[in-house]
């Protein structure tokens, strides 16, 4: 079970974007997630007129590693981590800063 899910809204503990928010767009493979607005760079593209794409400089969001983001909690206002617990006998993720469960 993954700690941190699809649309969770994360906080950035390092690197460049350190302290900004995001929701979570897509899990690229078990250890990298996609974070909306965060770790954006330029890439020049070229055109593709089959696709129907301009050419040109445009921003892209590169994958983080999950190491480097915790989930935000909205009661405290600060990053917590992610405990799983076993709750009438489903598993559910539990923020252990307050121990609210969270939505699967």
């Amino acid at each position: 079970m993954n700690k941190i899910r699809k649309g969770d809204e994360v906080v950035v503990l390092a690197g460049k974007d350190k302290n900004k928010r995001g929701v979570v767009i897509a899990r690229v493979s078990d250890d990298k997630l996609l974070v909306e607005g965060i770790n954006v760079v330029k890439k020049h593209q070229k055109p593709n007129p089959m696709k129907g794409e301009v050419g040109g400089v445009v921003d892209k969001v590169m994958p983080i590693h999950q190491s480097n983001v915790s989930l935000f909690d909205k009661e405290t206002g600060k990053p917590s981590r992610v405990a799983i617990q076993v709750v009438d006998g489903k598993r559910v993720r539990v923020l252990k800063a307050t121990g609210a469960q969270l939505a699967n």
